[in-house]
């Protein structure tokens, strides 16, 4: 599975419409820490047990606003449409894949 990078207008069906467990990824390219959270990502695409997709802030300010994201990198995960997990900062892989199934 290919990670999706959404906007406003494709973020309720990628993530919120979406029956699996989806990891958002707020970043900036602009930002060091997201640029070192990219590969862990793109490693974990495939393996971990959910979708990713990322939102690049600086685009969907909207986006940032509605979830309350202040910092990046900031992680979402989302269940069945609803906000059920978040991480703020650069966090290694193995938390990643605690963050997405706790």
């Amino acid at each position: 599975m290919a990670i999706v990078h959404a906007n406003a207008q494709t973020f309720p069906q990628e993530v919120l419409q979406s029956n699996e467990t989806v990891l958002v990824d707020f970043w900036a390219a602009w930002c060091g820490p997201c640029k070192m959270l990219a590969p862990i990502l793109e490693e974990l695409d495939g393996v971990a047990p959910c979708k990713i997709v990322k939102v690049d802030v600086d685009e969907n300010r909207s986006l940032a606003l509605q979830y309350a994201v202040a910092s990046i990198p900031t992680l979402l995960v989302f269940r069945n449409g609803q906000l059920v997990n978040r991480s703020v900062g650069l966090i290694s892989r193995e938390d990643v894949l605690k963050l997405v199934q706790a």
